[in-house]
Parts: C-alpha cells; structure tokens; sequence
C-alpha cells in the first residue's frame, strides 16, 4: 500500500524492483527510468525468485516502488502481490502491475487484488517515466495504455 506519509524518493536515489520474464520488457524499463535518473532497478524473472536465497533482493534497504507483470512463471503477479503484502520488506512499497492483458476487466481485478496502480503494455516511452515519477511521488496510475 501507498504510504502517503512517506517522503518521495529522488529519481537517483530510488530503489525499484521490476519482476518481468521478459528480457526486452525488462530492459526497455530500466532503459527508460535510467534516461531519466532512476538506474537503480533490480530484475526478478519470477516471484519465485524473491523467497529463493540467491535470487532474493536485499530487503533490508528496502524498494521504493515494485513494477510487476501479472503473467510471471510458476507464481502469477495476484499471488505475488498477496505473499509482498505479508513480507515487512515490502511494508508500504507500491506495487504496481504492469501487463500486456490491459483490460478494463484486468485493472477492476488488480484494484480488487490490492495492487497500487496499473500500466498497460505496450508502455508508452513518452509516459512510463513520468508514470513512476507519480507512483514514486504517492499519485496513483491506473492506465490501460
């Protein structure tokens, strides 16, 4: 959950995790926020990733805002979302879902599941930096694309 009380990290200071299977979304991403100032981003292919030992981010810095596909392997992004919410390590990161499946029906689920916000793939190179610079600023971002 949004914590609004939190002070807004600064685009070269922020930490953000970015779970994608894949690569050229991933790399697309962190290309963009780093044209930008944000080139602290971490890369999880799954959630499982996060429980196992050599795959896990440091939590104990903590993240300033999780990207998160929806369709991950083994563990999709709604039952990643609820183990997140349990972990101290990600107590008041956004979680945003960012999926291909941009749906009017996909963003009703996800604001039901929990998440913080919504970006629709394909992302948009013009608004995707400016749409973290929100998140990251406690404004929400529910956009189908």
């Amino acid at each position: 959950m949004i914590d609004a009380n939190k002070p807004a990290a600064e685009p070269g200071h922020t930490q953000i995790l970015i779970v994608e299977d894949n690569l050229y979304n991933f790399r697309l991403m962190a290309r963009l926020l780093a044209l930008h100032g944000m080139e602290n981003c971490e890369w999880l292919v799954s959630g499982a990733q996060v429980a196992e030992p050599a795959g896990s981010p440091d939590l104990s810095h903590g993240f300033d805002l999780v990207l998160m596909d929806i369709y991950l392997p083994r563990e999709d992004g709604y039952q990643l979302l609820a183990r997140l919410r349990r972990n101290p390590g990600f107590a008041g990161t956004p979680i945003v879902a960012v999926t291909a499946d941009a749906t009017p029906d996909n963003l009703r689920r996800a604001r039901e599941a929990g998440f913080d916000g919504f970006i629709g793939k394909p992302i948009s190179p013009a608004r995707f930096p400016d749409q973290v610079c929100q998140l990251l600023r406690g404004e929400p971002v529910w956009e189908l694309g």
